[in-house]
């Protein structure tokens, strides 16, 4: 049954009551903007072929919320640009609505392009176990859910073999066990236009303010690699 654009309105204010504080409450309000002129479904998402160019290299992460992600990853000295997107998952081209109802496989991922001269493969799971909590099954803080559940994507033996040794590492510092999947890179599909450098774009975003910005700071301060200069945050 399609609803009407009440019925949405009133629908989502409920899931923004209910969901405070989480990233697909926030998603949801902007959704309902874009509810109010043209259905949004899947608009704007598609595979990403999965190269880089010459002397480049991708990986690719689940970590929760993509928008933390994203920022995370672009902050890091070597790495070129991130995308986000949504992997792991069994639909083709799927919408932000798809993949929150929790029935697509896929979780909020980010797609990695990096110079593996200037940062390694390995250095970029140091990142992703420093900015996350990996025990969190099918969650991360009030993002809850498979598709905020935590991923390393691997391409390749040599890759698989980083992350299981990665997993190891890490595993000393948490008195609960690891959590985190390891899941060939298959297919990525690129999110919808609204969710690119969202933090970006909407520094005033409440969860940007009160949930991503201080969550990167937190990483900022644990992690000892190399940043970008000139990082506004």
């Amino acid at each position: 049954m399609r609803l009407s654009l009440n019925q949405l309105k009133r629908n989502t204010r409920m899931e923004l009551k209910n969901l405070s504080g989480s990233c697909l409450a926030a998603c949801l309000g902007i959704l309902l903007i874009l509810f109010s002129s043209t259905s949004c479904k899947s608009q704007g998402v598609y595979a990403v072929p999965l190269k880089a160019g010459p002397g480049k290299a991708i990986a690719a992460f689940a970590e929760g919320c993509f928008w933390h992600a994203e920022i995370v990853f672009e902050s890091v000295h070597g790495v070129d640009s991130v995308v986000s997107g949504y992997s792991g998952g069994t639909k083709r081209n799927p919408s932000y609505e798809d993949v929150t109802s929790e029935t697509t496989g896929h979780a909020e991922s980010v797609l990695v392009y990096y110079d593996p001269r200037v940062i390694s493969f390995q250095e970029l799971t140091k990142v992703f176990f420093t900015s996350l909590d990996p025990t969190q099954k099918d969650r991360q803080g009030n993002d809850i859910g498979s598709s905020y559940r935590s991923i390393i994507f691997y391409s390749n033996p040599e890759e698989k073999s980083i992350a299981q040794n990665a997993i190891s590492r890490e595993g000393s510092n948490y008195r609960s066990k690891i959590v985190t999947e390891l899941v060939p890179l298959k297919t990525f599909y690129r999110a919808e236009p609204y969710h690119q450098h969202y933090i970006a774009h909407n520094p005033g975003n409440s969860y940007v303010m009160h949930v991503s910005i201080p969550d990167y700071k937190e990483f900022k301060r644990k992690y000892k690699g190399n940043f970008k200069p000139g990082n506004p945050f």
